[in-house]
C-alpha cells in the first residue's frame, strides 16, 4: 500500500464519533517558557564544564557569553517567524514554507537528532547521578542502565498521555531546578554573607592560550542548546502570536542569568582541572560548600533538570517527526494523533529505542557533540530563513506577533558565530563533524531521489499568507 492509500483515520486519528482530531491547543506562555528552559537548564547542571577543561575557567566564561549572544539571535529570529508559522514542526515547518522541501527535510532531521541525542545525554546523567549518590552512601558498583531505561520509558509514557500534563510537570520541576541555582548562589556569595568561594586562589590565566578559548566554544553552546525547541509547541498553544515570543524571550533571559551564576559559583569552589571533567558540576559545587542542605537541594535540582530536559526533548523530537510524517516527508504512519490523548503517539514510541541505543552505548561527550552538531546545522539555516522570510513577506505583508529589531544584523551575527563554532568543534571532534555532514548528505540524496515522490506538493503550503513578493 502506498502512502496515498493510507486513510485519514490512520493519519489524523479519529474521535469517538468519526471526526478527525488534531493536537490540542491548551498551552500558555508559562508552558512555552517551561519547554524552552526545561530542555536547556540541564546544560547548567552538566556538560558546560567540559569548556573549562578545554581552556580554563576564563575561557569557559567567554564561551558562555559567546554562546549567549548566538542563542539570543536564535531566540529573536525564532520568535518572529514562529509567531506567524503556527504549526507543529517548528523550524522544519518554517523551512517548508519559506525555503523548500529539501531544506525542510534536512532541518527536520537536525531537530530530531539534536533532541534525541540531548535526551540520551540526560538519561546518562540520571544514571551517573544515582550512581554518585549510591557511592556516597557506601554502595559501589551500582548498575546505571536500569535507571537510564526507566527515566526514558517513564517520560515517554508521560508524553504519550497528554501535552498539558507533560509540560505542567516540566514547569514545576524546571522552576525548582532554577530556584536551586539561585539558592546556591545566594548561600555561597560573599554579597550575602557566604565565605566559601575562593576565586582568587582557584582562578588562573588561560592555560592553553586563545586556542583554548576557541576550543571551549564547542561546549559553551551546551548552556543554551534547545531553547529553540519552544517553536515545537506552535500548534498546541492557545495564542501563538503572544505565547511563543513571550515564552522564548523570557526563556533566553532566564538562561543567561542561570549560566552566569553557574559559572561564578562552580569556578569559585573547584579547581579548573577537576571542574573540567566533573560529571555533575553543580552537585559537586554544593558538596564542596560543606552544606548538607545545599547538597540535597542541588542533587534534587540536577535530577529535576535532567528529567525536565529529557521530557521536553521527547516532546519536541516527536512533534518534528510527526510533522514530517503528516506531510509525507516520512511514512505518513508517523503522522497519527491519538484519538483520546491527542498526542503524536506513534512518533513518541518510535523514537524511544533510538534514544536508548545512544544512552546505553555511547559516552556522554560524544552524545553531547552529536546533539551540538545537529543544532549548529539547524542554526546555520535560520539566518537564510529569516532573510528570505523578510524578503518574500515584508513587515507590511503579514501581521507578526513579534518583529525582531535591527534586521538583518542578528542574522549576520548568528551566521558568523556559527562559523566560529564549526571551527571550534572541528578542533576537537573533526571526525564526528565530517561523519555527521556525510550522513546528512546521504539522507538528502535518499529524500531527493526516492522519498520526494510521495510528498504532496500542492498541500505543503498551509499558512494563510499572500503570494510572496516578486513571485
Amino acid at each position: 500500500m502506498s502512502d496515498f492509500d493510507i486513510t485519514s483515520k490512520e493519519i489524523d486519528g479519529m474521535a469517538p464519533h468519526g471526526t478527525k482530531v488534531g493536537l490540542l491547543r491548551v498551552l500558555g506562555p508559562a508552558h512555552v517558557w517551561a519547554l524552552g528552559v526545561g530542555i536547556v537548564l540541564v546544560g547548567e547542571y552538566m556538560g558546560w564544564n567540559f569548556a573549562v577543561g578545554k581552556g580554563g575557567a576564563f575561557a569557559a566564561l567567554i564561551a558562555c557569553w559567546f554562546a549567549g549572544l548566538l542563542y539570543t539571535c536564535v531566540a529573536m529570529i525564532d520568535s518572529e517567524v514562529t509567531s506567524t508559522v503556527a504549526a507543529a514542526g517548528g523550524q522544519y515547518t518554517q523551512a517548508k514554507h519559506i525555503v523548500g522541501p529539501l531544506m525542510a527535510f534536512n532541518v527536520g532531521l537536525y531537530l530530531v537528532f539534536a533532541y534525541t541525542m540531548l535526551e540520551a545525554a540526560n538519561a546518562i546523567t540520571v544514571g551517573f547521578l544515582i550512581d554518585t549518590v549510591a557511592v556516597m552512601s557506601g554502595h559501589e558498583g551500582l548498575d546505571q542502565r536500569p535507571f537510564i531505561v526507566l527515566a526514558i520509558m517513564f517520560l515517554a509514557w508521560l508524553n504519550y498521555r497528554g501535552v498539558l500534563a507533560t509540560l505542567t510537570f516540566s514547569l514545576v520541576i524546571t522552576a525548582i531546578a532554577f530556584s536551586a541555582i539561585i539558592i546556591l548562589f545566594l548561600a555561597t556569595s560573599p554579597v550575602f554573607g557566604g565565605d566559601v568561594l575562593r576565586h582568587e586562589a582557584l582562578m588562573t590565566d588561560l592555560p592553553y592560550g586563545w586556542l583554548g578559548v576557541l576550543a571551549a566554544m564547542h561546549f559553551g553552546l551546551w548552556y543554551y542548546l534547545g531553547i529553540e525547541g519552544t517553536t515545537q509547541a506552535a500548534e498546541e498553544v492557545r495564542s501563538p502570536a503572544r505565547a511563543l515570543p513571550f515564552g522564548t524571550l523570557a526563556g533566553i533571559m532566564t538562561l543567561l542569568i542561570a549560566a552566569t551564576l553557574t559559572w561564578y559559583v562552580c569556578v569559585g569552589l573547584m579547581p579548573w582541572e577537576y571542574l573540567g571533567q566533573a560529571g555533575v558540576p553543580l552537585f559537586d559545587a554544593a558538596r564542596m560548600s560543606g552544606s548538607t542542605g545545599l547538597m540535597v537541594l542541588l542533587g534534587i535540582g540536577t535530577l529535576f533538570a535532567t528529567l525536565a530536559s529529557a521530557n521536553g526533548c521527547i516532546n519536541d523530537a516527536s512533534r518534528a517527526w510527526f510533522a514530517m510524517g503528516r506531510d509525507h516527508y516520512l511514512p505518513s504512519w508517523f503522522g497519527a494523533v491519538h484519538p483520546v490523548y491527542r498526542t503524536p503517539y506513534r512518533s513518541i514510541i518510535f523514537l524511544v529505542p533510538i534514544a536508548l541505543i545512544f544512552a546505553l552505548g555511547a559516552p556522554l561527550d560524544q552524545v553531547i557533540t552529536f546533539s551540538i552538531l545537529s543544532g549548529l546545522l539547524e542554526y546555520t539555516f535560520m539566518p537564510i530563513n529569516v532573510i528570505l522570510f523578510r524578503r518574500k513577506w515584508p513587515l507590511h505583508a503579514i501581521k507578526r506577533g513579534y518583529e525582531h529589531p535591527f534586521h538583518p544584523i542578528p542574522a549576520i551575527v548568528l551566521l558568523s558565530l556559527c562559523g566560529v563554532a564549526y571551527f571550534a568543534v572541528f578542533l576537537g571532534y573533526g571526525t564526528q563533524l565530517v561523519a555527521m555532514i556525510a550522513f546528512y548528505i546521504t539522507v538528502s540524496l535518499w529524500f531527493h531521489f526516492w522519498r520526494y515522490r510521495f510528498v504532496r506538493r500542492a498541500a505543503q503550503f498551509t499558512m494563510p499568507w499572500p503570494r510572496p513578493q516578486g513571485y
